[in-house]
């Protein structure tokens, strides 16, 4: 097989990792990576933090440190829980690093150099009070499309829709508060559009069979739709500053410097080595197979994006393959980092002590391959108890204290091997063919699940022929089954290692082996007639209600919590005269009639009388009230507002109404009866 480079997407240092990140990228690219080493393949496994970009700025702006203080500190906290939960990186960097500086500078350079960008002066939002230019995360406003007043100006967190800066409503800045001006700025830009003619289009369709669907349906849309050049350059003062003179100021836009931190962390693997310059082969020699695991935000930079800047570098490779996962939801809801609704790794490592394979089971049982998926507690608990504590652990844990009390430890001879027998000793041999097939094409809920079949038919094999009950009638039998248990045991203890690392080191201590090559599994015994085994001791615990029951009340703390800011006033707007106030009428008036619009769900058609005349008025307040509640309610409502056309009704004013967070509305309306035509000024 090929040299393999395997990359793992870069988290940002703004904050800890969580299970979707885990289910996303890493725990599937770490089983890869140990399913690799343990068929003796030349393989490394690259990853870092990812440490530049505007949720940094705006986490340092948030905790009152500076942006070093911050990947510093998340960094730290990122690369011990990778450690701790036993993601087996050859090297875990960072691209604040000087090397990745470095690379990133000499990179851009080759680019510049060899006139691959394009220059293009345009107008961009400006804080003329912080006297700098907004990137998309430091300005917000309302959404256009679900009213949040706090989209920002990329993406709106609450309807999820991807917006710029000059779609928002009343923007405003992060930094100072104020409105932004327009002004113009200079940038560099990738020529995605060029190099879609030229080659990139076709070189994504060379993958159709051999991507993902999620990743090569996510291309095809983007290439159908035509790619356009991408700003490689930023107004920002934190990141790798851009290598030319007439740059001062400017910083490698994120998405540009954080994929070539692979690079720089390959290089900084082999930095202080006798061979310093033994990352190249990685990068540069055709043999090698390059592997991007990402979750599906991030399928149009390494599948698009990242190709393209290889390619027009000139000495690096192109992936082979990108295997993009979807998104894992928690209790049916979608992760989110700003709502705190999510199960963070370094507090689920502090609350769950010994317990990194019981989420790494879950996750990879659950793993959301094809299709968003959603991890709840109560299923981390049933595959705990149901699964890995009842087929797993029990299988295991009977056949070695059976050994123990039969055979004092030492492994039995086999004799007179029956059809079940030979049927579990085929099993043994099928499974790591099985397994194999399976990660090699990244499916790693199957090839989970073909360990666990073999642990079930152990399981199965050892109930069925119940040793205890024959024991003192047939010794010699009774020494058939636990040889082909252990032998079953022993197979688990290496096959499990890419999926439960700790429980496989367990396992391979109380068989008293070490680890080998899945290359020796199919060709002889695992174990020897006479081993003597080590103390056996059991592998999984059951989890209790309370503890499934107290993560479920944390999650709910944080609901609540999060409810509560919610429901809090939105953002003032910016000022306006009194003269201009002074044009509005608004007057009491009374509904006299409501009746619902057809064929809507929100509309109500009202006629309001308003001291002066009775007029109709379209409003979107079905949700919320009964047409037949409110005949005889006083409202506020304002005459002079321009009639317009609703749903073929003309609306002739408009009823003012309360909003809060929930969206919930309520009339504005005097606290006691004034005669209509009243004026509210």
């Amino acid at each position: 097989m090929k040299r393999t480079l395997v990359t793992a997407a870069l988290p940002y240092a703004n904050g800890p990792v969580h299970i979707g990140h885990l289910a996303g990228a890493y725990l599937p690219s770490d089983i890869y990576v140990r399913f690799m080493r343990a068929i003796e393949s030349d393989v490394k496994f690259i990853c870092g933090s990812d440490e530049h970009g505007v949720p940094i700025t705006l986490r340092a702006r948030k905790e009152g440190i500076t942006p070093q203080q911050v990947v510093d500190k998340y960094h730290g906290i990122i690369k011990k829980s990778f450690e701790d939960f036993g993601i087996s990186f050859d090297i875990y960097h960072r691209t604040s690093s000087p090397v990745h500086h470095q690379t990133a500078s000499v990179f851009f350079s080759t680019l510049y150099d060899k006139k691959i960008f394009t220059e293009e002066t345009t107008e961009q939002y400006y804080d003329e009070e912080a006297k700098t230019f907004l990137a998309d995360r430091y300005i917000t406003g309302t959404c256009p499309n679900c009213s949040n007043p706090n989209a920002y100006g990329d993406q709106c967190e609450k309807c999820g829709k991807s917006l710029s800066p000059s779609e928002l409503i009343n923007p405003h800045s992060q930094l100072s508060g104020k409105k932004p001006i327009l002004r113009q700025t200079k940038h560099w830009y990738l020529p995605l559009d060029r190099f879609q003619k030229e080659w990139l289009e076709e070189w994504i369709k060379s993958h159709e069979k051999d991507w993902k669907n999620n990743a090569y349906g996510q291309c095809k849309s983007w290439l159908d739709q035509g790619l356009q050049p991408r700003a490689v350059t930023r107004d920002l003062d934190w990141g790798v500053p851009v290598p030319l003179k007439e740059a001062e100021g400017k910083v490698l836009y994120v998405w540009f410097d954080a994929p070539i931190g692979y690079i720089s962390a390959t290089k900084a693997l082999f930095e202080n080595t006798s061979n310093p310059e033994g990352w190249e082969p990685y990068w540069k020699d055709k043999d090698t197979r390059l592997l991007h695991f990402i979750g599906k935000d991030n399928i149009v930079f390494h599948c698009i994006i990242f190709p393209a800047m290889l390619k027009a570098h000139g000495e690096f490779i192109l992936p082979e393959n990108i295997p993009a996962n979807e998104f894992l939801n928690l209790e049916g809801e979608k992760i989110s980092t700003s709502r705190n609704w999510a199960v963070w790794l370094n507090e689920y490592l502090e609350e769950f002590p010994g317990k990194q394979d019981v989420l790494r089971y879950t996750l990879c049982a659950t793993a959301p391959e094809n299709k968003d998926n959603d991890f709840t507690w109560k299923d981390f608990q049933a595959r705990n108890n149901n699964e890995l504590v009842a087929v797993l652990g029990n299988f295991v844990n009977r056949t070695l204290v059976l050994t123990q009390k039969y055979f004092e430890g030492k492994v039995p001879s086999a004799s007179s091997l029956t059809n079940e027998d030979q049927a579990c000793l085929e099993l043994i041999k099928e499974s790591p063919k099985r397994i194999e097939e399976n990660i090699l094409k990244f499916r790693f809920r199957d090839a989970l699940f073909e360990l666990m079949n073999l642990a079930r038919a152990g399981n199965k094999y050892l109930a069925d022929q119940e040793p205890w009950k024959i024991h003192a009638t047939n010794p010699e039998r009774v020494a058939t089954i636990l040889s082909v248990s252990l032998e079953i045991t022993a197979a688990l203890a290496y096959l499990m290692e890419p999926f439960l690392p700790f429980t496989a080191k367990k396992l391979l201590k109380m068989l008293n082996i070490s680890s080998k090559s899945w290359k020796e599994l199919i060709d002889k015994p695992l174990l020897t007639k006479g081993h003597q085994l080590a103390e056996a001791s059991l592998l999984f615990e059951k989890i209790e209600d309370a503890e499934i029951q107290k993560q479920i009340d944390k999650l709910a703390v944080s609901k609540a919590e999060n409810e509560a800011r919610n429901n809090g006033p939105a953002p003032a707007k910016d000022s306006t005269s009194f003269d201009d106030f002074q044009k509005m009428d608004i007057r009491v008036g009374t509904i006299i009639t409501a009746e619902r619009v057809p064929k809507t769900d929100k509309l109500l058609k009202l006629v309001i009388d308003t001291g002066l005349d009775k007029r109709t008025v379209v409003s979107g307040i079905a949700a919320d009230y009964k047409p037949e509640n409110i005949i005889g309610q006083q409202v506020s409502i304002l005459i002079n507002l321009e009639p317009r056309k609703i749903k073929g009704i003309e609306s002739q004013g408009m009823i003012l109404m309360a909003e809060n967070a929930k969206g919930e509305l309520a009339f504005v309306a005097p606290t006691k009866s004034i005669e209509n035509g009243g004026t509210i000024r």
